[in-house]
């Protein structure tokens, strides 16, 4: 898949998913415990929704959040305590 880098990309990507898996707007908004309205709003780039629920969407569709170029959770770990804000 491609690196998604705005809110459109992913309302896009999410769309294609829902339509791959033979899902109406109504029935991925029942399985993800949000709106119809929400989704909507998510395939159409809407920049201002709750990540919560985009989570919940993304659960239902039966994918996962990856990020990537961003340093790992366990050097994160590493360096806790060390930032001083510069």
């Amino acid at each position: 898949m491609a690196p998604i880098r705005s809110t459109q990309q992913l309302g896009d990507a999410l769309r294609a998913a829902r339509k791959q898996l033979g899902l109406t707007q109504p029935q991925l908004a029942l399985a993800a415990g949000v709106g119809v309205r929400f989704i909507v709003d998510l395939e159409a780039g809407k920049p201002t929704l709750r990540l919560e629920h985009v989570l919940r969407v993304i659960d239902a569709l039966g994918g996962e959040l990856q990020l990537s170029g961003l340093p790992s959770i366990a050097a994160e770990g590493q360096h806790k305590g060390n930032d001083h804000g510069a």
